[in-house]
């Protein structure tokens, strides 16, 4: 048996014979890497935040199909969350997440994966940021990366410190665990080209891979946020990807014209706004739209044509607002409902022959561009 690496909290096992070991210091997860290096086995990686969901799980089975090792990181970064954004409330299931990867660890077994997950990294802040303490301000005192004209935009416009916490979390994970490979969502389809980005201007090497979304049966785009929205506003929050929908419809049908396919948005937006605003307190869920963006797939700027060989990113934001007076036996969701719920959605508006191939393969990871 080989022997154990110094300094690892304690191994968490799932059926014979896979197990990933548990490390919350950069040194032992370092050395554990090495030893990958010098066997010649590949890591992929994903980081995450925790509150896993089958979202995440996607990225992690994605990753044990292409790399003979996986690393998973559960940090909640603070630099990436505003003075006033829900840091100190975001879901902590560390251990309902160590179960899920125990069950994923075992049926990638049974399932006869490449790959296996052999590393999950659990840092403190403290770890992660060993100079100053890390700051949530705009003009913030620290050390960061700023990918710009990228995360100014969209949600980098309404979360203006959000990219700039992504880009130097991601930088400092990637100098950690030295990855061959890293996985995101396309749900984050923003994020995913600010971490390219970064890759690619600052020579990392690791190769970036961006899977496709993952659903709730009514299309709702599964996020750790979830859980705050309750039955009422759960309810409701598929009028973005409905929203969305309707201009995929409108581009496969002939309209190219962002006016035009833009209006398709809206008016399903409208109608669904409209309609909550008729009932009454203890039964509406209202939401603020925070944009609807038609953008180039190469460089995320907006576009006032799409050309149909070219296509483009459709993406979109809302702000499920607190519910209104909650009756007592409601589900209101973690939180009970007195904080706005910030939802983000994609789509690629492509020719009708590309979306049909796309739909045939949604289950394999693209490079990013």
């Amino acid at each position: 048996m080989a022997a154990k690496l110094p300094n690892i909290i304690r191994d968490v096992s799932g059926p014979k014979p896979r197990s990933f070991q548990l490390f919350s210091h950069i040194p032992s997860l370092r050395k554990a890497r090495r030893h990958a290096m010098l066997a010649r086995q590949s890591v992929g990686f994903v980081p995450t935040m925790g509150a896993l969901h089958d979202g995440h799980l996607a990225l992690i089975r994605q990753a044990l199909q292409e790399n003979q090792q996986v690393y998973v990181s559960i940090y909640v970064n603070p630099t990436q969350f505003g003075v006033k954004e829900d840091f100190s409330s975001y879901p902590n299931t560390l251990q309902s997440d160590l179960a899920k990867l125990r069950w994923l660890a075992a049926d990638s077994w049974r399932n006869d994966s490449v790959g296996q997950i052999t590393a999950v990294f659990t840092p403190t802040t403290r770890d992660m940021y060993p100079g100053l303490k890390p700051s949530s301000e705009v003009d913030g005192p620290g050390s960061f990366v700023t990918i710009t004209p990228l995360s100014s935009t969209l949600e980098g416009a309404s979360r203006p410190v959000f990219f700039r916490g992504v880009a130097t979390v991601c930088m400092k994970l990637f100098n950690i665990v030295q990855p061959d490979m890293v996985y995101f969502g396309q749900k984050d389809i923003q994020q995913t080209y600010v971490v390219q980005r970064m890759v690619d201007d600052f020579h990392l090497n690791t190769r970036v891979r961006v899977v496709p979304t993952v659903r709730e049966e009514d299309g709702l785009a599964m996020s750790s946020r979830n859980v705050y929205l309750g039955r009422r506003r759960r309810r409701v929050a598929t009028v973005l990807i409905r929203a969305l929908r309707a201009v995929q419809k409108a581009f496969i049908n002939g309209r190219t014209k962002r006016d035009d396919l833009l209006a398709a948005a809206y008016e399903v937006l409208d109608e669904e706004l409209e309609k909550q605003k008729a009932l009454p307190a203890q039964e509406r869920a209202l939401f603020e739209v925070d944009y609807i963006s038609l953008a180039d797939p190469l460089s995320l700027k907006e576009l006032g044509n799409v050309k149909p060989e070219h296509g483009s990113v459709l993406s979109g934001a809302i702000k499920m607002l607190p519910i209104e007076d909650p009756l007592e036996v409601e589900d209101t969701g973690t939180g009970g409902g007195t904080t706005t719920v910030r939802l983000i959605d994609n789509l690629r508006l492509q020719q009708i022959t590309s979306i049909l191939q796309s739909s045939q393969s949604q289950a394999k990871a693209t490079p990013l561009l």
